[in-house]
């Protein structure tokens, strides 16, 4: 038994149907011989005429006019328009495209966002490395104010390099400290001179560090011509 389509008005199509379906169809004047028809294994529509016989229609009821002929009108009528070819669906975007537009949509904004987020944290990280450099640098002369301390304690007055334990200047070098110096400042307090070496770094590089021994008090005081925002907290201000 085979399944049947029919095209009714504009572009309509009825289905399927057995074909005994159909044939009562046209046996109700639903549909005419002209009427356009389908079924598995046909190559395109064709009109029911062309299956008259495999379908055993029947012959027209007496007193009624046979089926118009496809395209014809009945008298007075105006003609009806032709049954039109099926059309194809429209095309739309298949669903691979649309996952690479979204795809392509997620990557320009991810790369924004990398931009803004680089944008505020290369400048963040790079003043942290400075901060960093200025602390271990403190880190490494802050010991050698006991040293002086102890000394002018014993000998009442301040000492140089080069005297007792102390080394020349160049001597104290480290990673971030070019020399240290020792001796007494304008004030007449005792103290260390430190100068940071840190080549393409020219917020840090020549840079002194002070730490100043106020002999009366015996308290040290933290001074440098460093930006405060790189100095540790006691070196401030």
């Amino acid at each position: 038994m085979s399944e049947w389509y029919y095209a009714e008005g504009n572009r309509q199509r009825i289905g399927p149907l057995p074909d005994e379906n159909l044939v009562e169809l046209y046996r109700s004047g639903r549909i005419g011989l002209d009427t356009l028809v389908w079924r598995e294994g046909l190559a395109q529509w064709r009109p029911l005429s062309d299956f008259a016989d495999e379908l055993a229609l029947p012959a027209p009821a007496d007193g009624h006019p046979p089926p118009l002929p496809f395209g014809a009108a009945a008298p007075g009528a105006a003609a009806a328009p032709p049954t039109p070819t099926p059309v194809a669906p429209r095309k739309g975007l298949s669903g691979c495209a649309i996952v690479a537009i979204v795809l392509a949509v997620v990557g320009v904004l991810s790369l924004a966002v990398i931009g803004i987020l680089a944008a505020i944290a290369v400048p963040a990280y790079q003043e942290y490395v400075l901060r960093a450099k200025v602390s271990a640098g403190y880190a490494d002369v802050a010991p050698l104010r006991a040293e002086v301390e102890q000394f002018h304690a014993t000998e009442q007055r301040c000492p140089v390099n080069g005297e007792g334990n102390f080394g020349t200047p160049e001597s104290y070098a480290q990673l971030q400290i070019g020399s240290v110096r020792i001796g007494r400042f304008d004030n007449g307090h005792c103290g260390v001179e430190a100068v940071f070496s840190v080549p393409g770094q020219a917020k840090l590089d020549g840079k002194a560090l002070w730490l100043d021994l106020d002999p009366e008090s015996g308290q040290w005081h933290c001074s440098s011509e460093i930006d405060d925002k790189y100095l540790p907290h006691e070196c401030r201000g």
